[in-house]
């Protein structure tokens, strides 16, 4: 009998012995109930040795939810430069420092023109990779009697050629949706742009420029109250 066999046979034998084990084995005592007694007693005196809150020292913090209540805040960022970790941050610094605010991010579009060349770059990629795997009979159905000069260069090394277009279009199609955008808007208003600046704004600088906007001079958080200069 060799091992797979052992195996097969040993697994289940050992699994009905377990199951026996775990049918006869007695269950575990219940507790007491000089047991749930002393329990209910140590319960009461933790409620007594509690300190009893009055309404005079709680902090007051029915102000703190309005702070940016009804207001929004638009970051547009460029998707294709990987600034997505800096919007987050962004985000989540003011969700805190303005409770209710609604931050939205979204993708900040290139101009028209680079649009409509990203839409084309594709279809070109497509096309010479579709006529190198057709073959000289596709030019033709184009129209076209003799193959072009650049068909044979590029069917020689077929694959390869494919490969490099791809990547080449790729490229190509990124750089023209890279815009190096990071345009905040409060309320409809910009804030900061990085357009114009050539930087990214720090934390403490947007949360300034927001809450200048908002003309808010205090933040009050559940630690203590931060005034702004």
């Amino acid at each position: 009998m060799d091992r797979a066999q052992l195996v097969l046979i040993g697994l289940p034998v050992f699994l009905f012995f377990t199951d026996l084990v775990s049918l006869f084995t007695p269950p575990p005592p219940k507790p007491t109930h000089h047991d749930h007694h002393l329990h209910n007693h140590q319960s009461q005196q933790q409620i007594l040795q509690q300190p009893l809150q009055f309404p005079t020292q709680q902090k007051p913090i029915s102000n703190v939810g309005g702070i940016g209540l009804g207001s929004t805040v638009k970051i547009g960022f460029c998707t294709s430069c990987s600034y997505r970790g800096t919007a987050v941050t962004m985000k989540n610094m003011l969700e805190n420092a303005f409770p209710g605010m609604n931050v939205v991010l979204a993708n900040h579009p290139p101009v028209l023109p680079k649009r409509l060349l990203s839409k084309v770059v594709p279809v070109v990629q497509f096309g010479i990779i579709g006529v190198i795997m057709a073959g000289e009979q596709i030019f033709p159905r184009l129209g076209i009697m003799t193959p072009l000069a650049w068909y044979y260069s590029l069917r020689a090394n077929r694959f390869g050629s494919m490969a490099s277009i791809w990547l080449f279009g790729n490229f190509i199609q990124s750089f023209l949706q890279s815009t190096g955008a990071f345009e905040v808007y409060c309320n409809g208003e910009l804030v900061f742009s990085k357009l114009k600046e050539q930087r990214f704004p720090g934390e403490i600088e947007l949360r300034d420029l927001v809450g200048r906007k908002l003309g808010v001079s205090r933040i009050v958080d559940g630690i203590g109250a931060s005034v702004w200069s």
